[in-house]
């Protein structure tokens, strides 16, 4: 009887084990599947190449960026726009991670929890959020520099541009893109997945926790003589500006003044705003990861920490990032979530569920949005040029960031439309460009003009 009993505690045991197993293996297969059907060996989606063989990419407009054909894949005819959407479809050899071809290989392959990868030969037509021709726009305006440009629809979260230099065209590999400074970085899609100085475009969040926690501050005046010295530190101006309020030492983006409201501010103060305005945060953007921002608020002297507020010292931002925090200046403190996925169709032509627009949290009040998108229209208005930017009422900041003794500075331009049928946040980033309206400025200007005039 005993060994009866014995047998069937043994069997109790056998049975729990295989049911937990059961449940560990549904729940990975429910996190994972998608990733388990999109490896390179899965021999239903890619070829002996390596190269996935089924599904085809597609801009907002329809225009074909990467098919099958003839059990090849190919891209746009145009070599231009292969090289302008490779950050976002993806070469053949899978060394850019967040191409679409690697990263969302399962919709493209038509996977679904219930039937996997059966049938994976037809695919899924996979239309991405971004249009080729902006894609193509912004890359010919870099000229050549490496750097980043992102539109996004701050209300609606459609990533409308998204390029990333230096590129090459995925059809003809450069035999020396591995050894050729030309193409250093090539793989890395800079506005996911890098953080740069931001110099001046910080500023932003230094006047964000200024405005709320200064109460006298629009009453106040700063003189800049050129530069100033903290705590044995010198805070070195771009120009001699004089006596300043605060729009105009913003509109100026004078070191000295915002040098000196952040030792006023302190460390916490500018690590609680940076933290709120998301820019030490990854975003999510279709399973996409954004790198982190780094900040050093602490530990630091009075003057390391007026560099800090400048957007210098040790400050590292992700242009996503700070596009997202845009637009959520543009649109009263939150903004859209960026997505890069606008729909798949399946080979029996039935759509996706339409995407829901998620928002992000509070990035910064509604009256601090509201008063911070006058002051950068300002800064248009007063030291951009207006008319570089027509039929816009366009909101930005310029930042010319210091990256090293000898090397030429990296030129940002981000800011945002208030057009109602444009509401569009953008950030610019030249590599090495030089100044920042002068350079990232007008790569803004040619992209913008093409989004809202159609030239």
């Amino acid at each position: 009887m005993k060994k009866i009993e014995r047998r069937a505690l043994v069997c109790c045991i056998l049975a729990v084990l295989l049911a937990a197993g059961l449940c560990v293996f549904l729940g990975k297969y429910l996190l994972d599947g998608g990733s388990w059907v999109s490896s390179a060996f899965n021999r239903h989606l890619y070829n002996s190449s390596g190269v996935l063989a089924c599904g085809t990419v597609l801009d907002r407009d329809g225009d074909v960026l990467s098919t099958v054909e003839n059990g090849e894949r190919t891209y746009y005819d145009d070599a231009g726009v292969r090289r302008a959407t490779l950050h976002a479809v993806g070469d053949l050899q899978g060394n850019i991670g967040t191409g679409a071809l690697n990263a969302f290989a399962d919709r493209l392959s038509g996977y679904n929890l219930l039937n996997g990868a059966f049938g994976a030969q037809q695919g899924n037509d996979l239309y991405l959020t971004i249009d080729a021709r902006y894609n193509y726009e912004a890359y010919q305006a870099l000229g050549g520099h490496a750097g980043t440009v992102a539109v996004y629809n701050y209300k609606t979260g459609e990533i409308l541009c998204m390029v990333s230099a230096p590129s090459y065209d995925p059809l003809n590999v450069p035999s020396d893109i591995e050894t050729n400074d030309r193409y250093k970085g090539a793989y890395i899609n800079r506005f996911l997945s890098s953080t740069f100085t931001p110099g001046s475009v910080f500023k932003t969040v230094t006047l964000a926790a200024a405005l709320e926690q200064i109460p006298d501050l629009e009453s106040r005046t700063w003189t800049c003589n050129g530069s100033v010295e903290i705590d044995g530190e010198t805070i070195v101006c771009s120009g001699t500006h004089g006596e300043q309020n605060i729009g105009d030492a913003f509109a100026n983006s004078c070191n000295v003044a915002f040098a000196l409201i952040a030792q006023e501010l302190g460390g916490d103060v500018l690590e609680e705003y940076t933290q709120k305005a998301g820019l030490m945060d990854s975003y999510s953007i279709n399973g996409l990861p954004t790198a982190k921002g780094t900040f050093q608020f602490q530990d630091i002297s009075d003057g390391e920490l007026g560099w800090s507020g400048v957007g210098q010292g040790q400050d590292q931002v992700n242009p996503a990032s700070l596009m997202v925090y845009m637009g959520a200046i543009a649109n009263g403190g939150k903004a859209a979530q960026p997505y890069l996925i606008e729909k798949t169709v399946s080979s029996l032509g039935i759509p996706s569920l339409p995407h829901l627009t998620k928002k992000t949290g509070s990035l910064l009040s509604a009256d601090t949005a509201q008063r911070l998108a006058d002051m950068m229209a300002n800064n248009v208005e007063q030291t951009y040029g207006a008319s570089r930017f027509p039929n816009m009422d366009i909101c930005a900041k310029s930042g010319t960031a210091e990256v090293g003794e000898g090397q030429t500075p990296h030129a940002w331009f981000a800011g945002f439309l208030r057009n109602e049928d444009t509401p569009y946040a953008f950030v610019v980033l030249v590599e090495n460009g030089g100044g920042g309206s002068s350079v990232a400025g007008t790569v803004a200007s040619k992209v913008l003009d093409v989004m809202v005039n159609g030239y």
